[in-house]
């Protein structure tokens, strides 16, 4: 053999190995977070984009993108009485019809107990990742840690990670037989198992970018080396086009379906030469797909059916009717107001607790009480958050609660734990006068735990003082802990008297306006 002709098929060899092992694709990552069972258009006064439209959205790029997953960063089955009532179990045909890849349960997943969320991950179609969950009785994992996808030549691994604040953003005791293990830690040990294996690594998460945490996103991706992307949720943030932290890239979609989260990944010759993330809003997610799944659609509908036979079980008997009237609630202490604080102190087991007289939507009838009567009194979904309080600012709260009197206000607060009285003849912001938290007189400099909602918190109605409080523990829905509250025998305790008026203004004839 000459050397012309050994260079020659040297240099053949070359290209046909070169031809056969390069390869270029590109890898579609769609995302959701924080849905709180919000998946019909209807939800969040319209603002969801809906289950339905986005699977439609989905499976119309996977027929055309075979290179194409679906992840879900949890705080998934609980939020809405469609699901709320049924302990997850609607939402798992509906999860299974639209076609999801993985998810990792958020904090809320775990609000029915953790073993009702084994049983709802047993039945779907798709695994639930977490890596940092495992069983307190023999150490081990709960949930799979990982998969490795293989898609038009790219392998792809996922595992996934909870939040430890779900130790107490879940009632406690929903969590009593699992424990949560440093998710930095775990990372590192998921990284080194799948980094070699992978072309892409991706972590699904519920952390959050939130700086109050311990541990967000942000902080793994600092931490360790070797993440790609972060699909990420817990702190409902819309990062349009993600954050990058070193050489990861970091995704969140908001809350509530609001956005679909779409993630491009180049991959040349196993390599990524570019990663891109987008929001798509409902519009756009139309344009993907302008007519809704059916197999979801006909899901909902059953679901929506389940539920009302559900919603009539009788959960509690009054001998009298408690009414919402709202220019009674609204600047009244009310039998009402009263019992939904009291189920509230309950549940959360706190000094005081709260509720605004502006979500106190309808009337406790007289008779059989249904979990339909339930949710119509608190329709909005709220949760209900354990909080520590400075006396200073419980003080600061209940002159905001006053402030406005003898107009009606949807901030008047019924209260538990606690009296109080007001003089609505002084100024605003003056008005409030002694205040005993149980028996003893309000301590402005000590520290008290109070149960109030999410609305609270977030600063509604103005309670501005309240939105910088450090939680403490997270429950259930209003209309949950209210049902259990009134199944356990809580009618028997309705008592009044807590808000004593010092002094009489002329009350203006107000009309009821709107809701």
């Amino acid at each position: 053999m000459s050397k012309k002709f050994f260079t020659a098929l040297m240099i053949v060899g070359v290209l046909l190995f070169t031809s056969v092992t390069t390869f270029a694709a590109e890898l579609i990552i769609f995302h959701t977070n924080d849905m709180h069972a919000r998946i019909q258009t209807a939800d969040d006064n319209g603002q969801s984009i809906g289950l339905a439209e986005m699977a439609a959205a989905v499976k119309s790029v996977k027929a055309k993108h075979p290179a194409t997953l679906w992840f879900d960063a949890g705080d998934t089955f609980h939020g809405m009485p469609m699901i709320t009532i049924t302990h997850g179990e609607n939402m798992v045909p509906l999860l299974n019809a639209a076609g999801l890849d993985a998810m990792t349960p958020g904090n809320h997943d775990f609000n029915y107990g953790s073993e009702q969320l084994e049983r709802l991950a047993k039945r779907l179609n798709f695994p639930v990742l977490d890596a940092n969950v495992i069983r307190r009785s023999n150490g081990k994992r709960v949930f799979k840690p990982y998969k490795i996808f293989k898609l038009d030549g790219i392998k792809v691994g996922v595992f996934g990670l909870t939040t430890p604040e779900t130790a107490y953003k879940t009632n406690p005791n929903n969590v009593t037989e699992i424990a949560f293990l440093n998710p930095v830690e775990s990372a590192r040990e998921m990284i080194a198992k799948l980094r070699p294996k992978c072309d892409v690594l991706i972590a699904v998460m519920h952390m959050g970018v939130d700086a109050s945490s311990q541990f967000t996103s942000e902080l793994i991706a600092r931490e360790t080396d070797g993440i790609d992307v972060i699909v990420d949720g817990h702190s409902h943030t819309s990062l349009a086009e993600g954050i990058r932290v070193k050489d990861t890239l970091i995704v969140q979609t908001g809350y509530y379906e609001h956005n679909l989260g779409r993630v491009t990944v180049d991959v040349d010759n196993h390599k990524i030469t570019d990663k891109r993330a987008e929001l798509l809003d409902a519009d756009e997610v139309r344009a993907l797909a302008p007519t809704p799944d059916p197999t979801v659609l006909a899901q909902l509908a059953d679901a929506n059916l389940n539920a009302e036979k559900l919603l009539d079980e009788i959960v509690a008997h009054s001998d009298i009717e408690l009414p919402s009237n709202r220019l009674l609630v609204r600047r009244n202490e009310s039998e009402l107001g009263n019992l939904a604080a009291d189920a509230f102190r309950w549940a959360a087991k706190s000094d005081i607790a709260i509720v605004n007289g502006g979500g106190l939507r309808a009337d406790l009838p007289k008779g059989d009480i249904t979990r339909r009567n339930v949710m119509a009194i608190f329709p909005f979904g709220n949760t209900l958050r354990v909080a520590e309080i400075k006396g200073s600012a419980v003080r600061e709260m209940l002159e905001h609660s006053v402030e406005f009197y003898p107009a009606s206000f949807g901030g008047f607060l019924d209260v538990s734990g606690m009296t109080f009285s007001y003089d609505p003849s002084k100024p605003a912001r003056h008005r409030v006068g002694e205040i005993f938290i149980g028996n003893q007189p309000l301590d402005e400099g000590k520290t008290y735990t109070i149960a109030l909602g999410d609305f609270q918190t977030a600063g509604g109605d103005d309670y501005t003082m309240l939105t910088n409080l450090k939680i403490v523990g997270e429950l259930g829905t209003f209309e949950e802990i209210f049902a259990d509250y009134l199944n356990l025998g809580g009618m028997k305790s309705i008592n009044t008297g807590r808000i004593k008026r010092t002094a009489e203004v002329p009350v203006p004839d107000e009309s009821p306006v709107g809701q």
